[in-house]
């Protein structure tokens, strides 16, 4: 079992929404990171395509002990050994990729690949996953998560990435979505802390709207 895995599922219980820092710098990383935790946000992810990426995530790590900070867009197992490294504790993934899986799994880390067919969803399931981030989910439809949720094994925890936005929640969650990874309509590059964190309320209180309803 995962070292992390108790922790991200506290994490996921508490509040399930993945915030997707593309294009951070460590200048920003402290502050923003600070901002999201306030809001209520215990995970944290920054893609490996963003200015220094593994220097922000320490010093995430440094600055928001209480969240779950690690990469997305992690495509190979050096990039995973990296991140590890650097402090990571999840590896968040595009795609999905066996050995990215069984990596990360190996090195005690929360394995999260991307997947947008139910072959990928059992693939990854059966190198180690221990969720899927359903992506893109501009190319899905919430009718595409109750059809996985159907199939999937209970409890699989399926996130939808891409174009979530605190109105558009409420139709994927009625359907069946665990959570969100939430990325430009949270933060984009240069976004300041004070505006990041109050972005991040408002997703954090649509998702409390649509977990009351449920």
């Amino acid at each position: 079992m995962t070292d992390l895995l108790p922790a991200f599922q506290r994490a996921l219980a508490q509040l399930p929404l993945v915030a997707i820092l593309r294009g951070l710098t460590p200048a920003e990383a402290p502050a923003v990171g600070q901002a999201l935790v306030a809001a209520g946000f215990g995970l944290l992810e920054v893609p490996l395509n963003s200015p220094e990426p593994l220097q922000s995530i320490r010093l995430l790590r440094e600055q928001c002990p209480a969240a779950l900070v690690g990469a997305g867009t992690v495509l190979t197992t050096q990039q995973v050994r990296e991140v590890h490294a650097a402090g990571g504790q999840l590896i968040v993934s595009p795609c999905f990729d066996a050995a990215v899986v069984r990596e990360s799994v190996a090195l005690g880390m929360v394995a999260l690949p991307g997947v947008l067919t139910p072959t990928e969803a059992f693939g990854a399931l059966a190198a180690g996953a221990h969720a899927l981030k359903l992506f893109p989910a501009e190319m899905a439809s919430p009718a595409a998560v109750k059809a996985l949720k159907a199939v999937l094994p209970r409890g699989t925890p399926l996130l939808p990435v891409g174009g979530i936005t605190p109105e558009g929640m409420a139709a994927w969650h009625a359907a069946g979505a665990d959570g969100f990874g939430i990325g430009s309509a949270l933060y984009k590059p240069g976004k300041a802390a004070a505006a990041v964190g109050e972005t991040a309320h408002a997703f954090v209180a649509a998702w409390r709207a649509c977990a009351a309803q449920a």
